[in-house]
Parts: C-alpha cells; sequence; structure tokens
C-alpha cells in the first residue's frame, strides 16, 4: 500500500507540473481553457472557477488541459486554433518544459545533500583494477568512446552505457591529450542475466560552492536529457528491445525499491521520471505534444494551416498506437515483476 501511495503522489506531482505548463501559458495568451483534468475516466470531484472547470477523474493516468478549438474549428477570439502560431508553440511545449524545471530542482535538492561534487579527474583505483593497466591516478577523462563527456555523470552513463566493457577514452595526462584503446573493464552478471561494466576507480571530489553547486546541477540534468535521448536511439536501432522497457508496473515496483532504500534515491529517481516525461513529450511523435509542435512548425513554413481534420485523424491514429504500445509494456512489467 505504501509504495502505491508513493506512486500515486510521484505521478500525481509530474502531471500536475505538465499540465499546470500548459494551463499557465495558454491563460498568459488569453485562451479560453474549458477544463484543466487530472486522471482519466469518470470523474469524482467538481470544481468550476470562472470558465474553466477543474476535475480530479478515476483513472491515476494522465491528464489535460481542454482548450477552446484545440481540437476542431472555433469562431471564438480567444480559441487555441485562432491565436498566432508562436503563442501555440509556447503553450504546446510549456508542459514538457516544466517537467524538465522540476528535473533541475530535484537535481538542485540532491546537490544540495551532497558534500562533495565529482569530477571526471581519477583519483584512485580499486584492488586488481583491470582499468588501471590504461589509465593512472590524475588522468581528466574528455571523451569516451568518441562521446564528449561534460562533467562526472555524462562520464560514468557513457561508460555504463559500453556494451563489451572494452572502451577508448581521450584523457588529459600532465597537461597533454592522450588517447587510450581498448581499455578493459571486469563485468558482473545481474539478476536478470544481463553483464554490465565493474567500474574499478573512484573520481576526486570537490568542495562546493555557491556558483559551482548550481553549474554541476545544470550540467547533471542536461546529463540526464541525453541519458534519456541516448536510451532512445538505442532502442530504436535494436541495441536494447522493448522487454527492457518499463511502464506504469515496472516504473510504480523501482519507486518502492527506490523509496526504500532513502529520499536520495528517491529523488534521484523521480528527477530521471520527470525529465523522461518531459523529453519524450517532444518526441515528434503523433498525439504527443511533440506529434502538435511538428505541425505548427510545418504551418510556420508554409504559411498556412493544416487541415483539422487531416491532422485529428493523424494523431488519432498516433494515439491508438501509443496505447497499443502502453498495453505492451505493460504486459512485459507484469511478467518481469510478478512471474520472474
Amino acid at each position: 500500500m505504501k509504495t502505491v501511495l508513493i506512486t500515486l503522489l510521484v505521478f500525481g506531482v509530474i502531471i500536475m507540473i505538465h499540465e499546470m505548463g500548459h494551463f499557465v501559458a495558454a491563460k498568459l495568451f488569453g485562451i479560453k481553457v474549458n477544463e484543466f483534468s487530472l486522471g482519466m475516466g469518470p470523474s469524482f470531484f467538481r470544481y468550476t472557477r470562472g470558465e474553466t472547470d477543474y476535475r480530479l477523474r478515476l483513472l491515476p493516468i494522465g491528464g489535460f488541459v481542454a482548450m477552446e478549438g484545440e481540437n476542431e474549428d472555433s469562431g471564438d477570439d480567444r480559441a487555441f486554433c485562432n491565436k498566432p502560431a508562436w503563442q501555440r508553440f509556447i503553450v504546446l511545449a510549456a508542459g514538457a518544459f516544466m517537467n524538465l524545471v522540476l528535473g533541475l530542482i530535484l537535481v538542485l535538492v540532491l546537490v544540495g545533500r551532497m558534500e562533495l561534487i565529482g569530477t571526471t579527474t581519477i583519483a584512485n583505483f580499486y584492488p586488481e583494477a583491470a582499468s588501471s593497466q590504461w589509465l593512472q591516478q590524475g588522468d581528466t577523462i574528455l571523451r569516451v568512446n568518441g562521446y564528449s563527456v561534460n562533467g562526472y555523470n555524462d562520464a560514468l552513463f557513457q561508460m555504463v552505457r559500453d556494451q563489451d566493457s572494452v572502451i577508448d577514452f581521450e584523457v588529459v595526462r600532465d597537461g597533454q591529450n592522450v588517447a587510450l584503446q581498448g581499455v578493459a573493464f571486469d563485468t558482473k552478471e545481474g539478476t536478470d542475466g544481463l553483464k554490465t561494466l565493474v567500474l574499478d576507480f573512484q573520481f576526486y571530489g570537490r568542495e562546493k560552492t555557491f556558483f559551482n553547486s548550481l553549474d554541476y546541477a545544470v550540467d547533471w540534468t542536461v546529463s540526464i536529457v541525453k541519458q534519456v535521448w541516448y536510451s532512445l536511439g538505442d532502442i530504436i536501432t535494436g541495441k536494447y528491445g522493448i522487454n527492457q522497457l518499463s511502464g506504469p508496473v515496472g516504473t510504480s515496483s523501482a519507486i518502492g525499491e527506490a523509496a526504500s532504500a532513502g529520499m536520495q534515491s528517491l529523488l534521484l529517481l523521480v528527477s530521471f521520471i520527470t525529465i523522461n516525461v518531459g523529453v519524450f513529450n517532444l518526441l515528434p511523435v503523433p498525439a504527443l505534444d511533440g506529434g502538435r509542435l511538428l505541425f505548427v512548425l510545418i504551418e510556420m513554413v508554409i504559411r498556412r494551416p493544416i487541415p483539422q481534420r487531416f491532422e485529428g485523424f493523424i494523431h488519432a491514429a498516433g494515439f491508438a498506437l501509443l496505447m497499443g504500445l502502453v498495453v505492451l509494456i505493460t504486459f512485459n512489467d507484469i511478467v518481469r515483476v510478478f512471474f520472474r
């Protein structure tokens, strides 16, 4: 029950922040908002203020801001469809933007709880470290497998992302850039049968100040955005299978484990989830905010609106495919969580 309540709270906050982004942006541009709703299905709570209905719905998944003229033509001057394209673009992007802002705030909290902040300079090696045959204490990592790393978290992600645990590095050593090819690491096998790299050294930490803490938090947030983006690319290219994705059930299980591990783990996971939601919603996929943004961009280029009927059909088809994907991922979640 505790896990269920924490999960509902986490998803509730993330969804509310997202929809508040759309809502506030719409109000700023004078767009008529008919309904602000959290959840899906039948409503069990309703409050009307001014022209807007505020509702809580039975199923704690998703939410929406229903704007006049959002999915159909309208003669109302305040309708979404009658506003300039640049205003509609901002309204559509505001939800994902607020998810990213929430992620940054949570990361700032995490940084505030740290004694030191990480660097990309190697401090020491664990006993019998395989990588010490190539790397040295004092090496500062610049690139991992050709990817430029922007801070401690970037370096860790690119190393863990490697598939064969043999990594090419570019480091700064004694003031000179040095290329190190084929640095081998030991691996360990997880309960799911996947082998992961064993990080056999530690990085130096540095004392926190207000400004370097803020800089570190921004870099960390950008790193998480890149992690989500690279991970999506890895799934599309077949590096990871769809059975390795997590839906509501798998995410709920992960939230429960993180909550049991402590506040630090829970905040880190929630920051990943909200940033993931922000990035995913900006993908140019029909039915997502990114798909709607794509149509607005096309309108800006061709200087005339796309017919509502055509756009509505595309989004409806995209929504059906997304729901099918959600069902498939949820089924995999159930099998993975309850039958393995």
